[in-house]
């Protein structure tokens, strides 16, 4: 846990080579900051899925930002200027880890920031083929016990930057685990509708085992934990085979790749392609996953009805 620190104007002199360094890099073409005076600390989180579960557990307390925007790849995000700039001058950074940001490292790299990586201490599970089999799939937060862990470990950071709130921050992780253990088991009674012989999730990427685990499906994918690699003829013919046999009725690809191998696969077979599955990026407050609790719903609403044939 990070140790607690003096608010974030007690660290500006410190860091104002770097912002000049940085501002000169990005040019005169950024926008104000529209709450450069709240006086309260500052989580800055990498991606949106970790902002939302950060602001659950942080209420008024304290700011959450996200790194990333809606919509954004995770993987292989490139940052700005900009966002190093947000990053030092923020109170505390959360990231997932697990090797999902591969980004990450470069970009803290010489901040004084603490950083606090929310799936530490959770039972990870390896990636199964591919070029990364054996690695730890980073997508953890797809279980929602895993979720209610992230949100207990920022309840935990968020203490130690600011003890005066600490009972706010642990009250409001229990209260949110309560309601992600109360999603879990909406989750594992909607799929009981799925006939076993159908409970397969077929996908793009390999980014669902912590929820197939939690909920009961067997998973295959045409690629692991990158959605810049391309998956091999014989990973496509691998899972083809696999639809084929177990006449798996639908296949899935997720909202930040391009689901276009997906489709020529669900041609093949014969499957429906239904989409997108959303994981690594929340939506706009309009859009269909607003919130990570909604992310989950949203994929468990669409795989059930991908698999019991229902709309897709």
């Amino acid at each position: 846990m990070p140790t607690p620190r003096p608010p974030r104007h007690g660290r500006l002199a410190a860091l104002t080579s770097l912002v000049l360094v940085l501002a000169l890099l990005g040019g005169c073409g950024t926008s104000a900051d529209p709450v450069a005076d709240d006086p309260r600390p500052l989580a800055l989180a990498t991606f949106t899925v970790v902002a939302d579960i950060a602001r659950n557990v942080a209420g008024d307390d304290l700011r959450v930002a996200s790194i990333t925007k809606v919509g954004a790849e995770i993987h292989g995000y490139d940052p700005t200027p900009g966002d190093l700039r947000r990053a030092a001058g923020a109170d505390i950074i959360l990231d997932n880890g697990l090797g999902l940001e591969a980004w990450f490292a470069r970009f803290v790299d010489g901040l004084d920031v603490p950083r606090v990586t929310l799936s530490e201490g959770l039972a990870t599970i390896p990636v199964a083929r591919g070029e990364a089999e054996g690695r730890p799939n980073p997508h953890a937060w797809m279980s929602p016990s895993a979720g209610a862990a992230y949100a207990r470990r920022a309840a935990e950071a968020f203490a130690a930057l600011d003890p005066a709130h600490a009972d706010g921050y642990r009250g409001r992780a229990e209260a949110y685990a309560t309601r992600l253990q109360t999603l879990r088991d909406e989750l594992v009674t909607r799929l009981e509708t799925v006939p076993e012989a159908s409970r397969a999730l077929v996908t793009c990427e390999g980014a669902f085992s912590y929820l197939t685990a939690d909920v009961g499906l067997e998973e295959r994918y045409l690629w692991a934990v990158n959605a810049e690699q391309q998956a091999t003829p014989q990973q496509v013919a691998d899972v083809e085979t696999f639809v084929r046999e177990r006449s798996v009725p639908a296949v899935f690809c997720e909202s930040t790749v391009n689901p276009s191998a997906m489709q020529r696969l669900a041609e093949a077979t014969g499957a429906r392609y239904v989409g997108p599955l959303y994981v690594d990026s929340l939506s706009a407050p309009d859009g269909p996953v607003p919130t990570y609790l909604d992310l989950l719903r949203h994929d468990v609403e669409l795989i059930v009805s991908g698999l019991t044939g229902g709309a897709a």
